[in-house]
């Protein structure tokens, strides 16, 4: 496969995702060409810090604009028309590619992989996902922010495209779907829950129901649907206590020797509870539903976190998810 990398994307790039890229085509051997897209100056001298093998299959594109975390998406999208993550959507589109991954500004991912790559048929709106630690592993919450009003059958299709990606990237057969509510029984919940809640029963075999938000790190479904306004507000608060908790930690060992002495016993435990919740693990999620593969990295990715998302778009690609979905669409008459 073919993978575009926006090099300039992200708070640590280009350092981060050119060596991400480097440690990617290290351990695959070059197996997929990897094309860096930014200022060439500057990502050749990065390039230029590593021991680059004849098979590691990068090349680079220059590209002359950078849209910033700043920038308003829509207008940067029309004003930056050479930037990096621009210039690789249309790559995608225009086949020079076969995915793209950034680490960059994800309102202008999200608009400008709908605007330029489109829906794949039978999707009403693209989503997007991101895992939350569990006592038995992880979930995948979605949406967290691609829709702020949605509608019941776009919950739907959200359940339905994350447990195909969960399925087929994760290996989790027939994962349990959920929907986010304030109380276990179908009658519980806003207006769109409980319009979604039938729907969702008819037309997902592996759905379990309504969850409640203790539920969502129980381990009690690998999918959880909501809207993008209640998950965007989940996921930011999920990533805020774990901060809290490191700082509190940090703080309360150095007031004393048993601090000291107990915070070192613990240390391997806390280092397992803190990896959980480490999102370089799972490197990017694509925004399901587009018609390409369009992979968004946490903004404070590092080259841990892009050498994974590579993986996960090559994946995607293989394990032709995309087909998938649309299959599923057509077949359960939810197009």
């Amino acid at each position: 496969m073919r993978i575009a990398i926006d090099a300039m994307g992200g708070d640590y790039a280009p350092r981060a995702t050119v060596e991400g890229a480097v440690l990617y085509a290290k351990e695959t051997a070059g197996k997929h060409q990897l094309l860096l897209l930014g200022d060439q100056p500057t990502i050749q001298e990065e390039l230029s810090k590593h021991h680059l093998e004849p098979n590691y299959n990068i090349s680079v594109h220059h590209t002359s604009q950078v849209i910033e975390m700043s920038d308003v998406p829509t207008t940067a999208l029309k004003q930056k028309p050479d930037s990096s993550l621009l210039k690789g959507l249309q790559l995608h589109k225009s086949g020079e590619v076969d995915a793209l991954v950034s680490a960059g500004s994800t309102g202008a991912q999200m608009v400008g992989s709908l605007m330029i790559l489109g829906r794949i048929e039978g999707v009403q709106r693209p989503a997007l996902g991101s895992f939350l630690p569990t006592e038995g592993g992880v979930v995948l919450l979605i949406d967290v922010g691609a829709n702020v009003d949605s509608k019941p059958i776009n919950l739907l299709q959200f359940g339905l495209m994350g447990s195909i990606f969960i399925n087929y990237i994760y290996g989790i057969n027939n994962p349990r779907v959920g929907l986010l509510s304030i109380g276990e029984e179908k009658s519980k919940g806003n207006e769109l829950v409980l319009a979604t809640y039938p729907l969702m029963a008819a037309h997902l075999p592996n759905f379990i129901g309504n969850l409640e938000g203790r539920d969502i790190m129980a381990g009690k479904a690998d999918v959880i649907v909501t809207d993008g306004f209640v998950g965007n507000n989940i996921l930011k608060f999920a990533e805020s206590v774990m901060t809290l908790f490191d700082s509190s930690f940090k703080k309360s060992i150095g007031k004393n020797l048993f601090s000291l002495l107990g915070a070192y016993m613990v240390r391997h435990a806390f280092h397992e509870m803190k990896s959980s919740f480490d999102y370089q693990e799972y490197g990017g999620v694509p925004l399901l539903g587009v018609n390409g593969i369009s992979i968004i990295c946490h903004g404070r990715s590092t080259s841990r976190a892009i050498k994974n998302a590579i993986r996960v778009a090559v994946e995607i690609g293989e394990k032709k998810v995309n087909e998938h979905i649309q299959a599923q669409l057509k077949m359960r008459g939810l197009q």
